[in-house]
């Protein structure tokens, strides 16, 4: 059953909107936009039928909040209002508005519109879903590519991808660093975080997949997959004009080697200059290097993994991310024994 707000401060028009619309929809009446706001913290409808007119913050007020929240932009919006002037319709739909409904208004009416707007908005979504599943295929296939000239990482980018969601729904829960992911989505950062490599796409064969350890020369070229990850996600950037999930790959592929003291690469940038794409992912990326075996060692067990994280904490790590992965570390675990098979 689909879930709509009822957002008015009149008593009566509430009741009379949740009459029409209960046993079709579940409806919750709410007789402020602050009260709104309040339930949209554990809620999120379907649609949010608004008035305009309201004390303190007003329709045209409570939809601008909206609009600019992350999470919260794509709810429907539709005006419930008194007024009937062209001047205010227009504000209404510049402001994103779905449409408006004149008050008082009949329940069949009302029922109706909802009715279209609702299946309207189905639609539209599952268009959307269509494009960001092939848009997930394509850049799993770029990434995939990538790493299949890397004979030693093999599987390094679905681990990684599998830690960050982990890592990152810790510390949602944990509220650290909520202010600064309060507009990330989480269906569009994770899938971006698979072209946290895609500048090894410029490393010669021959270093990429030394049996041994590494000159400090080949290091240094090496080390330079992280600025060339920057160019190439900046290229499709241009041509694409999307600045959406690219910004977050070009954060994720030229931060991630990057250490809170600063002494990491490619910049040497220090604490919270380190974009916080790049500080979540460098816990990730560390520990999937830790478990796993390379021609120059052997895998480290969890236990010495997590214990060099920790050691690492405000040095290497952020030391609040740490603090959220060590709640976490056994389902890192968990995650590769899975992948693993």
């Amino acid at each position: 059953m689909k879930t709509i707000f009822i957002v008015d401060d009149n008593e009566t028009n509430r009741m009379m909107a949740k009459n029409a619309l209960d046993g079709t929809y579940k409806t919750f009446t709410l007789p402020s936009a602050a009260k709104m706001f309040k339930l949209l913290e554990k809620i999120t409808p379907d649609l949010i039928l608004l008035d305009v007119d309201m004390p303190e913050t007003d329709g045209f007020g409570a939809i601008s909040i909206l609009k600019a929240n992350e999470k919260l932009k794509s709810i429907p919006v539709i005006f419930l209002t008194a007024k009937n002037d062209a001047e205010s319709e227009i504000h209404g739909f510049e402001m994103g508005a779905l449409d408006f409904i004149n008050k008082p208004f009949s329940a069949p009416v009302l029922i109706k519109r909802i009715e279209t707007h609702i299946e309207t908005d189905k639609q539209i979504k599952k268009s959307q879903q269509v494009v960001r599943d092939l848009h997930n295929v394509t850049l799993r296939i770029i990434a995939n590519m990538v790493e299949s000239r890397d004979t030693i990482t093999g599987g390094h980018i679905e681990r990684t991808q599998a830690y960050l969601e982990i890592l990152l729904n810790a510390l949602i829960s944990a509220g650290i660093y909520e202010n600064e992911m309060s507009d990330w989505d989480k269906t569009v950062l994770l899938p971006s975080a698979q072209l946290h490599d895609v500048g090894k796409i410029k490393v010669s064969d021959l270093i990429l997949n030394k049996p041994g350890k590494l000159t400090a020369e080949e290091f240094d070229l090496i080390k330079q997959h992280s600025i060339d990850g920057e160019r190439i996600i900046d290229e499709i950037i241009s041509q694409t004009k999307d600045d959406g999930f690219l910004l977050h790959a070009k954060r994720f592929a030229g931060a991630h080697h990057e250490k809170w003291d600063g002494t990491g690469y490619p910049r040497g940038l220090k604490g919270e200059d380190i974009p916080l794409e790049g500080r979540i992912m460098a816990i990730a990326d560390v520990y999937d290097a830790l478990v796993s075996e390379r021609p120059y060692k052997k895998p480290f067990t969890h236990e010495q993994a997590v214990q060099i994280i920790k050691d690492g904490s405000g040095t290497h790590f952020d030391s609040k991310i740490v603090e959220a992965f060590l709640t976490v570390a056994e389902d890192f675990w968990a995650e590769l024994v899975r992948i693993a098979g």
